[in-house]
């Protein structure tokens, strides 16, 4: 009935939709998000609602060109990298304030990240930093060469590190900040970026104001209001209604009316993301691999691209994006195949199938529609004899139980930031990043993916990396350490007095570029 109900409140909506104005001030932005925040301390955060809001406060060395992941000068205007790839050399711009006066500066560089890495510093204990060991592991130190001159020294060569510098993890904070903060800094950070921290009121909004000195170019929004809104319709609603400007998550269902809605510009864009059933791999019966594989065999991907994301997901054949350079073209994603998922299922011992437990967001950074995607792979399991228990959670609560080991099966996605397989198949599959040390929550381990990784590293010649990196892909589909389902084609919506917007390929949410008329 609720669902009924929503549908009618959008048909009435829509048909009335030359009613649409602007509820807030001129010079406020209201973005609809699909869950609040958990956190907006940058190397804490481990979803994109909270990067999302986060990355408009503070910055990184290296950064994103607007519509690219073409790695290109940030914070930093220039750097060198070492013969034998071990040091890398970045020259700071001149001038740069934190948002609290404090000077941006090589020392504040080598605070961010050995806050991080260094298990003695001071503040190392006042967070968790869920994605240092991957990022900044083979960090072995951070000098400081002058006061606009940082030096990371390896312990060997990253192929990767340029774009490790790009993630969320990498922004410069104020140590200033920190240190007087500690433990609440998250909910008050301080960085460098286009817009400054202003409040946040728990479930209801965050507020940015817009860093009138911002470096890089004018700021031409006073102030951004972030609402997280869980329920499709209601936030599809709010656009509609002109309570908000912007939505990201678009529903699949209202994509073609609101492609043919003068009041509204809907965007679309692939990017370097991925939606996986997840599977413990250390817990019966899924340690063994024919389970994993009938589960592959079991779920009709091509279904839920079509009938529940009608047509906002490209099919899955691996955690790498297709039509990248590290792209296997050649994988064939599992078909539907009910019967040889069943015929697997006896050979592992279970001809009666088995019970078991999926946890599933409510919402959540990439999940897409994730119930409706859940409810349709229960189904199909169900079809070969696997009966699944639907466990839903709030965002939040569901990444901090995800790290307690306990799942069975678990609906998760990935944002890569960009197209370098190292920045998906390492942190997610590789040994080293079992959860809660790294996001591997599948808890795979397969030595010769993880060699083949790590050679992919040593080397900066894409060719070969490329070659390596497919051979590691192959390992993955036939170990099946997930379902593979979907890469979310990324949708967004806003009101026409919303000028300037383009959406990333990274899905970072890049509101400074906006005007409104």
């Amino acid at each position: 009935m609720r669902m009924s109900m929503a549908w009618l409140v959008l048909a009435v909506v829509l048909l009335a939709s030359g009613a649409l104005v602007a509820a807030q001030p001129a010079g406020t932005l209201v973005v609809g998000l699909v869950a609040e925040p958990v956190n907006l301390d940058p190397a804490q955060v481990t979803d994109l609602n909270s990067n999302r809001v986060g990355r408009r406060i503070v910055e990184t060395l290296v950064t994103f060109p607007d519509e690219s992941t073409q790695i290109v000068p940030g914070l930093a205007e220039s750097w060198t990298i070492s013969k034998d790839g071990l040091k890398y050399a970045f020259k700071l711009r001149k001038g740069i304030t934190f948002h609290d006066g404090a000077p941006f500066d090589a020392d504040a560089v080598k605070f961010s990240i050995e806050r991080q890495i260094v298990t003695e510093h001071p503040f190392n204990k006042l967070g968790k930093y869920p994605f240092a060991n991957y990022f900044f592991g083979n960090v072995k130190a951070v000098e400081v060469v002058d006061p606009l001159t940082v030096e990371f020294s390896l312990k060997e060569p990253r192929a990767s590190f340029l774009a490790v510098l790009t993630a969320g993890a990498a922004s410069i904070v104020s140590p200033t900040a920190v240190k007087k903060l500690g433990v609440d800094y998250p909910l008050s950070p301080v960085g460098t970026g286009p817009f400054k921290f202003a409040s946040w009121d728990r479930g209801q909004r965050v507020v940015l104001e817009k860093n009138a000195s911002y470096w890089k170019h004018p700021v031409k929004v006073d102030r951004v209001i972030y609402r997280p809104i869980v329920e499709d319709q209601a936030r599809l609603t709010e656009l509609l209604t002109g309570a908000l400007d912007l939505i990201v998550g678009t529903p699949p269902d209202f994509v073609t009316q609101l492609e043919n809605n003068p009041k509204i510009t809907l965007l679309k864009q692939v990017g370097a993301h991925v939606w996986y059933l997840g599977i413990n791999n250390q817990k019966k019966p899924f340690d063994d691999k024919r389970v994993r594989q009938a589960l592959n065999y079991a779920v009709n991907k091509d279904a839920i691209v079509r009938d529940v994301l009608k047509g906002t997901g490209t099919l899955s054949r691996g955690p790498v994006l297709p039509n990248t350079w590290g792209a296997d073209s050649a994988l064939k994603p599992y078909p539907y195949d009910p019967e040889r998922a069943r015929k697997l299922l006896a050979e592992a011992g279970y001809p009666s199938g088995f019970s078991t437990t999926l946890w599933v967001p409510e919402s959540g950074s990439g999940m897409q529609s994730p119930v409706a995607m859940s409810t349709v792979i229960q189904s199909n399991l169900k079809a070969i004899g696997v009966n699944v228990t639907l466990q839903t959670m709030e965002w939040g609560a569901y990444l901090a139980k995800l790290r307690t080991k306990e799942q069975d099966l678990f609906a998760l996605s990935w944002m890569a930031g960009n197209e370098d397989p190292d920045m998906v198949m390492y942190p997610l599959l590789h040994s080293s990043q079992w959860t809660p040390n790294g996001p591997n929550r599948a808890l795979y381990k397969n030595e010769k993916y993880d060699e083949l990784l790590h050679q992919a590293r040593l080397t900066t010649d894409q060719k070969k990396r490329a070659e390596l990196y497919r051979d590691a892909q192959r390992i993955l589909v036939d170990d099946a350490p997930w379902v593979f389902v979907d890469h979310e084609i990324q949708t967004a919506a806003h009101a026409k007095r919303v000028q300037g917007f383009k959406l990333h390929p990274s899905f970072d949410l890049r509101v400074e570029t906006i005007s409104l008329k």
